[in-house]
């Protein structure tokens, strides 16, 4: 299953775009993600004290021997710094853990809104699995950032200035060294995190792929198996493995040569510095024209490992940053932008029937098209449904019946003219192939109202006619039936969809064949129940049935697309 490497990305702009987005998410939680930042340099920074208590006491048992007044007070000191260091250090680490809990649940959330806000056309032209991919492996390859990065950052920015200083203080040409040979990390990290970024890329998205492709095979396993496909999608999805642990050895490698360049310059600089003080001592080199004590040099040699310390911490992290980047990258082409973190707010269900009048729709010069489709499905539309009317939409199989109706419902923006309805109205939409998850009959019902009553329950199956066919079932509306309704039968699955459809109290109620696969007697019970329930409300319903025909106010025909207009009935 081989597929291209993806495109090459903008350096600039749009890298410091990602950034700033996946700081954004950290908005919720910035007092506490400053206190675990303010952990992690504080423990940097008592390395300091801690270095001068270790020097001091072996330069007083080299002094002194182990005169209990000699190492009484160094000993208090490096004591109360190790418990320090391991207090603010644990704090850190579990304050960090828990923000980066949150950051991640925060985004999940995010991509959800923003998968709800694109609508159901949109996602209908999503892999099921890709999206999952996103919201789980691409999610969670942001979590190191934020756990490990940021801090590795903040400390890098502050614990080298604070060991420089300490050092300075001491012998002004350690410190010199240490100046000198300093930007010479930085400099190799960001070479190497151009690449790390592109890797890590890939990576992610040959994740994406192979998940995608394993969940869309998983649920067409029977098919396969009927089509003898099997031993076929076994060597695909061997194949996307292979593709995956290739691009993972990749990044590994990027990652070991990050620490490698450090680990090599960090090495020669504490080495230079230990040959420095070790000829000082052998009175061979004579820099400062004073002898140095033997606990500053012990000191500065303590500290010189430490002030690389930060900065290898950050080379090891900076493939998490090129990860987050590439996942933020791989999220923002899916959905066409970085979402935002704003939860797309949601109709109120509880509102009273009162508040929202019945509207009435209007359709002016409307053509629409599906997304990636050549032609329009209808063009220049014009329609008007009064409020409170109810509405027959006929035509031939695949004139744009069922088309229209997701317009109506907001589902697909027309391509040109203009959709007039109320605003803040609740809707509903009866589809051909409706959405039914795994779980009780009742459980795909409260999904329209999740606080509805049993009583409300039992009203709209017996309107929609699900009460008719639950007496049979083992446990009536409690029994469970699998995804995508598997156990009941197409016509059965309208009748739930329908159901749920009048439990969300619609204002705008669209239905598509509604009756289809019915009996006429189920038939006819079906439209007596609606009369009375649906008194008041504006319905629009795609049908073939002259039964339907019959029960609305008015049929108007779907022209087809060489049409320039409609036949009003």
């Amino acid at each position: 299953m081989s597929q291209p490497p993806p495109a090459a990305d903008p350096a600039g702009p749009q890298r410091r775009l990602r950034t700033r987005w996946l700081d954004a998410q950290l908005q919720p939680f910035r007092g506490r993600h400053r206190l675990a930042l303010a952990c992690t340099v504080a423990a940097g920074v008592l390395w300091v004290p801690q270095a001068a208590a270790i020097a001091w006491l072996l330069d007083a048992v080299l002094s002194a021997g182990l005169s209990p007044a000699a190492v009484r007070a160094p000993l208090l000191l490096l004591a109360v710094t190790l418990a320090l260091r391991v207090a603010v250090g644990w704090l850190g680490q579990r304050v960090a853990a828990g923000v980066a809990e949150g950051v991640l649940a925060h985004l999940r959330v995010s991509l959800a809104s923003a998968a709800f806000a694109r609508g159901p056309l949109w996602m209908r032209g999503q892999r099921s699995g890709g999206l999952v991919a996103l919201s789980t492996s691409h999610v969670d390859a942001t979590a190191a950032y934020y756990t490990g990065y940021l801090p590795a950052r903040a400390e890098v920015a502050l614990v080298p200035l604070a060991i420089l200083l300490a050092v300075f203080s001491v012998d002004w040409i350690v410190g010199l060294l240490l100046l000198v040979t300093a930007p010479l990390a930085p400099v190799f990290m960001m070479l190497i995190g151009m690449g790390a970024e592109a890797a890590g890329r890939s990576q992610l998205a040959a994740l994406a792929r192979a998940g995608a492709h394993f969940t869309d095979r998983l649920r067409g396993l029977d098919l396969i198996r009927v089509y003898g496909r099997g031993e076929a999608e076994l060597a695909e999805v061997a194949e996307a493995t292979d593709s995956i642990r290739e691009r993972s050895l990749r990044v590994l490698r990027i990652a070991f040569l990050s620490s490698a360049v450090l680990e090599f310059f960090a090495s020669v600089s504490v080495a230079l510095i230990a040959v420095y003080f070790g000829f000082s001592y052998l009175g061979m080199l004579d820099l400062r024209g004073v002898a140095l004590p033997l606990s500053a040099g012990l000191f500065c040699l303590l500290l010189a490992p430490e002030f690389y310390a930060p900065m290898r911490r950050l080379a090891a992290h900076y493939h998490d940053r090129a990860n987050a980047l590439a996942a933020a990258a791989e999220i923002e082409a899916v959905f066409g932008g970085l979402p935002g973190s704003t939860a797309v707010a949601a109709d109120d269900d509880r509102v009273p029937r009162a508040a929202h009048p019945a509207p009435a729709v209007a359709l002016r010069g409307v053509d629409l098209r599906h997304p990636g489709a050549r032609m329009p499905v209808l063009r220049a539309i014009d329609l008007e449904v009064p409020a409170g009317a109810r509405l027959a939409l006929v035509g031939p199989s695949g004139v744009g019946k069922s088309t229209l109706l997701e317009a109506m419902a907001g589902w697909l923006a027309p391509e040109a003219g203009m959709l007039e309805r109320p605003p803040g109205i609740r809707i509903a939409l009866a589809g051909q192939r409706p959405w039914l998850f795994h779980g009780s009959i009742a459980d795909n019902l409260r999904i329209a109202d999740p606080g509805a009553s049993d009583a409300q329950l039992a009203e709209v199956a017996r309107i929609a006619q699900v009460a008719q066919f639950a007496a049979r079932l083992p446990q009536g509306l409690d029994t469970v039936i699998g995804e995508r309704g598997f156990g009941l039968s197409g016509g059965e699955a309208r009748r739930v969809a329908l159901a749920r459809a009048l439990l969300r109290r619609p204002d705008l109620l669209l239905l598509d064949e509604p009756t289809a696969f019915l009996d006429p007697d189920t038939e006819a019970a079906l439209l007596a129940a609606l009369d009375a329930y649906l008194a008041g409300r504006t319905v629009v319903v795609a049908t073939h049935s002259p039964a339907v025909m019959d029960w609305v106010d008015r049929v108007w025909t779907v022209p087809a697309p060489a049409q320039a207009e409609g036949a009003a009935a």
